[in-house]
């Protein structure tokens, strides 16, 4: 979906196609045929936009020969679909039971990382829309935190002064800007937005920025404005946000509360778990663990990594952090310029929803994708911003 700001930019709306993963470029094709497509309908759009994720065996497969990489963006347009961004985070096996800590590798300390993200920018310039010149690629916090000590941190510097160095011959060479964003996540090298300053600061160019999301921003209980003047009084560009909310809970004390949590304490995903107190942040690096006796202060709020859908909070004594994601929304494209000009919603966690919240049905889903797409789509407009045919 696109819409033109106030001062003429024009702002790229799309969903994350990890939300239904395929390791293999027909599984992929597969997708825009039995999921994007029928969210683009719903929504009664002629061109809806995709953050494709991309895993390592269909991003070889579209590498290695541009015959099926043109297939590919035959079938966007057959489908009436666009990317001008990819989800670059997860490597493989994001479709796993027990995805866990496996998502972080390979992390920016190790080769395949680098090589597997210049292969998606240069996808990316390939698929990018004739009329639209940027694209961007969500990455990785450099690594999980542990064992990430010095000698870490300059391997994984070293690697994304190659990878911008890579992204401006790109340029050269196509004409295509592609961008790289590092996404601030709970538990990881970079957990805030602030802790991106230091690694990013100083590289090449703006080719490598932060990718905002609402829901991690939330979980870490960072102000948006506070996060996002940080970033600019650095120089660090945005070049994408996720458009996600955490889950919310204002009286973890409470037995019926704790209950309430306990139902999202699933087996695929970290949710890791934050509460902010007189003495800093505390946290679990998973919800069960959040829930042992005396494992957190439970005298003030928690927050778990949950991404839980947009327009559908959970039912009380839980709610999501919906407010935040307004806040940080209107930081970020409502002021006389935006910050950032794609935009991302990413809830990938239907399927791992208490059993009564999860979409049955292909079709519920869709309806579901569809809707919080809609909500994204009303804040733009009521931030002033035009949607587009």
């Amino acid at each position: 979906m696109r819409f033109r700001h106030p001062d003429g930019t024009l702002v790229h709306l799309s969903y994350c196609t990890n939300v239904h993963p395929a390791e293999t470029l027909d599984g992929v094709l597969a997708q825009l045929r039995a999921h994007c497509e029928p969210v683009r309908r719903r929504l009664g759009r002629d061109r809806l936009g995709i953050g494709l994720w991309l895993a390592r065996d269909a991003v070889r497969a579209l590498a290695a020969d541009p015959v099926t990489l043109r297939g590919l963006q035959t079938e966007l347009d057959r489908r009436g679909l666009e990317v001008v961004t990819l989800n670059g985070f997860p490597y493989e096996g994001f479709g796993a039971d027990a995805v866990k800590h496996r998502v972080y590798r390979p992390d920016w300390t190790e080769p395949e990382r680098l090589a597997h993200t210049t292969d998606l920018a240069r996808l990316l310039a390939a698929l990018l829309p004739e009329d639209v010149t940027e694209g961007s690629v969500s990455t990785l916090p450099l690594a999980w935190r542990t064992g990430f000590d010095e000698r870490a941190a300059a391997t994984a510097r070293a690697a994304l002064t190659t990878l911008a160095e890579r992204l401006d011959a790109l340029e050269e060479l196509t004409g295509k800007s592609v961008r790289v964003a590092l996404e601030p996540e709970p538990g990881c090298a970079v957990e805030t937005t602030a802790d991106a300053i230091g690694p990013l600061a100083g590289l090449p160019g703006d080719r490598v920025g932060v990718c905002v999301d609402t829901c991690h921003l939330a979980t870490s209980f960072e102000d948006p404005a506070t996060a996002l003047a940080a970033l600019d009084t650095a120089g660090i560009p945005v070049p994408k946000a996720q458009l996600s909310t955490a889950l919310h809970a204002e009286e973890p004390h409470r037995p019926a509360v704790r209950a309430a949590l306990a139902a999202y304490a699933e087996p695929r995903f970290l949710h890791q778990t934050r509460t902010a107190t007189t003495a800093g942040l505390r946290g679990t690096d998973d919800l069960p663990e959040a829930l042992a006796a005396g494992a957190l202060p439970d005298t003030a709020p928690w927050r778990a990594h949950f991404h839980v859908p947009l327009h559908a909070p959970p039912a009380p004594p839980l709610t999501s952090t919906l407010p935040v994601l307004k806040d940080a929304l209107a930081l970020l494209v409502g002021g006389a310029h935006p910050r950032t000009r794609h935009l991302e919603v990413e809830t990938y966690t239907w399927q791992a929803l208490p059993p009564r919240a999860r979409p049955r049905t292909r079709g519920r889903l869709a309806d579901g994708i569809a809707a919080e797409l809609a909500l994204a789509r009303d804040l733009l407009t009521d931030l002033g911003l035009k949607e587009l045919p």
